[in-house]
């Protein structure tokens, strides 16, 4: 969406929420952690082990940080943990 101030274009930013491939949000930047660290994982299996063991770690690694991309996706976008409980903060005002 774009408006208009004073002759200058003003752009008021994304109108429906940021998705890719199922993908919302934030966790965007963890499904390209989890995709790099599978390279990484690569990388290193198929130093010490071989190339099969390689590939075979990376596709566990991507599949296992995907899962649990998804799963953590359900509880919401903006999920919080929330305490139950009193809690008494003391000694905040003291001067």
């Amino acid at each position: 969406m774009q408006g208009n101030y004073n002759g200058y274009p003003v752009f008021k930013g994304l109108q429906r929420p940021l998705e890719f491939m199922g993908i919302r949000g934030r966790f965007l930047s963890y499904a390209a952690g989890a995709i790099g660290m599978s390279f990484i994982g690569f990388i290193v299996f198929s130093i010490l082990i071989g190339k099969l063991a390689g590939f075979i770690a990376m596709i566990v690694l991507a599949i296992a940080g995907l899962i649990t991309i998804y799963v953590k996706q359900r509880s919401g976008l903006h999920a919080k943990r929330h305490d139950r409980g009193i809690f008494v903060y003391q000694g905040l005002y003291n001067h």
